[in-house]
């Protein structure tokens, strides 16, 4: 529990990939008619998350605590997303502007609660995709060995190129578990505890 206050509460973080203008909301189109939206064209960044109990602001459960994945458009051209982003815990960089650290535990698994649609970002625009951090289950304590993340690996739709997002978040290093759950990517920018579909 004292691992889990720890992170519960922390301050937005981002990685920045270039200079970002001003954020708005992104579109929902029926097909996608902009190219593909590139790695160094967005900033990622992770939304907030809120102590247990709190009300209005973020979702805490027994089994997760939910943040939102945010994708912000800062090229200078509409470009789309549409399907999931693959997400992994990493170990902290050892060096600035070093190489990072390895996985922790296993990647994201797919919350199939959201239809993946795509959608369209203007520049500026944002959209967003619901991270769940697993924080309880069947998996035994002893045998999960809970160890704090210092990075998520992000990786596109379409991209091959991953980028590097700072977090402060206890997750289990057990080879092949995940404590993390993904959505597909969803228009608008996301706000913890408003219209937030829970997993299964």
């Amino acid at each position: 529990m004292a691992a889990v206050a720890a992170f519960v509460g922390t301050a937005a973080l981002a990685v920045i990939l270039s200079r970002a203008p001003a954020h708005s909301d992104a579109s929902l189109s029926s097909e996608i008619t902009s190219p593909a939206c590139a790695t160094s064209g967005l900033e990622a960044w992770l939304g907030l998350s809120t102590p247990a109990g709190a009300d209005g602001t973020g979702m805490r459960h027994t089994v997760g605590i939910y943040y939102t994945l945010e994708f912000t458009n800062i090229s200078d051209r509409a470009c789309s997303l549409e399907g999931y982003p693959e997400v992994s815990a990493y170990a902290g960089r050892q060096a600035p502007g070093g190489q990072a650290g390895g996985p922790i535990g296993g990647a994201a698994i797919r919350d199939t609660s959201v239809r993946p649609e795509p959608v369209t970002l203007a520049p500026g625009a944002t959209a967003h995709s619901v991270l769940r951090v697993i924080t309880a289950g069947p998996v035994p304590a002893r045998s999960c060995a809970r160890v704090t993340a210092e990075e998520l690996r992000v990786t596109l739709p379409r991209e091959d190129r991953p980028a590097f997002v700072p977090v402060h978040i206890p997750v289990c290093s057990a080879g092949g578990r995940s404590s993390l759950s993904v959505q597909a990517i969803q228009p608008r920018a996301g706000i913890p505890g408003h219209s937030l579909a829970p997993g299964p």
